[in-house]
C-alpha cells in the first residue's frame, strides 16, 4: 500500500512539474528557472531535479510530442520527390505550429536542444535539396536556415506576436529570402 501511494504522489507530482513548466515558459520563456518550475508546482526543487537532471531534459520533456510532430512533419517533407514544393508547403507548415506553441518556437529558436539541432539541420538539408528542384539561392543551407528562419522565429517570440496570419506572412518572407532573386545575386 505505501509503494503504491508513493508512486501515484510522483505520477502526480510529475504531472504537476510539466504542467507548471509548460505554463511558464509559455507565458515567460525558456528563461524561466528550475527552481520557478517546482515553486509553482509546489513541489520542491530535488523533485524536478529526480526526473529533469538538466533544465533541457526539462524542456523537452514539455514540448516532446510537438517535437515527434514537427520532426515527422520535416522527414515527410525530405521524402518528397519534388524538394522545392516540399520546402514552399513545408515551411509555412513549421510557422502554423511554432505559432500555436510558445514552448516549441523558444526551443528551436535555441537549436541547442538535441530535438530542436537535428530538426534544423534537416532544414538545411531540405533548403539544399529544394535548389536543385526550384529557384532557392544554391549556397543556401542550414546556417541560413539558423539566421533567416530562427530570426525571424525569435523576433515574433518578442514581439509577442500571437496571430497565425503575421506567423504565415514572415514564413512567406522567410521563402522569399531563400529563392533566387530575378536579377541575380547582389554585387559585391
Amino acid at each position: 500500500m505505501r509503494e503504491t501511494r508513493r508512486r501515484s504522489d510522483a505520477v502526480r507530482n510529475h504531472e504537476r512539474v510539466i504542467a507548471a513548466a509548460r505554463e511558464l515558459f509559455t507565458e515567460q520563456g525558456l528563461g524561466v528557472t528550475v527552481p520557478q518550475v517546482a515553486e509553482r508546482a509546489g513541489v520542491g526543487k530535488a523533485t524536478v531535479y529526480r526526473s529533469y537532471p538538466t533544465k533541457q531534459e526539462l524542456v523537452v520533456a514539455v514540448a516532446r510530442e510537438q517535437f515527434r510532430r514537427l520532426a515527422s512533419d520535416t522527414e515527410a517533407a525530405l521524402a518528397r520527390d519534388d524538394a522545392y514544393e516540399a520546402l514552399c508547403s513545408y515551411v509555412p507548415g513549421m510557422f502554423a505550429a511554432l505559432a500555436a506553441d510558445r514552448v516549441l518556437a523558444d526551443a528551436l529558436f535555441d537549436g541547442e536542444i538535441l530535438p530542436a539541432a537535428v530538426i534544423l539541420a534537416q532544414v538545411g538539408e531540405l533548403l539544399r535539396r529544394a535548389a536543385r528542384d526550384g529557384p532557392i539561392r544554391p549556397d543556401a543551407g542550414e546556417t541560413d536556415v539558423r539566421v533567416v528562419l530562427c530570426g525571424a522565429v525569435r523576433q515574433l517570440i518578442v514581439l509577442g506576436e500571437t496571430d497565425p496570419a503575421v506567423w504565415r506572412r514572415y514564413a512567406e518572407m522567410v521563402l522569399n529570402a531563400f529563392r533566387l532573386s530575378p536579377t541575380g545575386p547582389l554585387p559585391r
